[in-house]
């Protein structure tokens, strides 16, 4: 089942998550298994299932990484499960710098490094974003797929930084 379709949504990256999370609630409503509970078991079945489906759809389609990661697995590209590994050197190189900067700084608990560090990563990651969202608008898969590679190392990474940040924030 397709999850744009389920949510009578057009197959594109940009969408209106109130709309969204207003068809969610609509369908959970209409399937909610309580609505089902004195039907046989092969509908109470049914409407569970459709629940879960329902919840799985709203989660892709609610964050921005995996909505492009659906859209690509559309499209046949499944870069969860895919034995294809990232070639760019340049950007590889880059993150490892970016790690050794962040580990720097988090030795010497340097908040203000952190910070200048912290906007740094978020441009990047907007620039990224902006560059992810142009390719799969013109569903240059193969290029948005890189993309979206890339893009789940600056997410770690930023999930790095707010890690340090609540850690410094704890020891003050």
């Amino acid at each position: 089942m397709n999850y744009f379709s389920l949510f009578s949504l057009p197959e594109r990256y940009e969408l209106d998550t109130q709309v969204l999370a207003g068809r969610y609630q609509d369908l959970q409503r209409q399937y909610h298994p309580d609505r089902f509970a004195s039907h046989d078991e092969r509908e109470q079945a049914q409407a569970l299932t459709m629940a879960a489906t329902i919840n799985e759809a709203y989660q892709s389609l609610k964050h921005p990484l995996k909505r492009a990661e659906y859209m690509l697995l559309l499209h046949d590209l499944d870069i969860n499960n895919e034995q294809h590994t990232m070639h760019d050197m340049a950007f590889l190189t880059e993150q490892m710098d970016l790690r050794e900067s962040l580990d720097i700084i988090e030795q010497k608990q340097d908040s203000d490094a952190l910070a200048g560090f912290a906007a740094k990563t978020e441009k990047m990651t907007k620039t990224r974003m902006a560059e992810m969202i142009r390719q799969l608008d013109d569903e240059d898969w193969l290029v948005a797929a890189d993309s979206v590679r890339k893009l789940r190392f600056l997410s770690k990474l930023a999930q790095q930084i707010d890690d340090i940040e609540e850690r410094l924030s704890d020891s003050f």
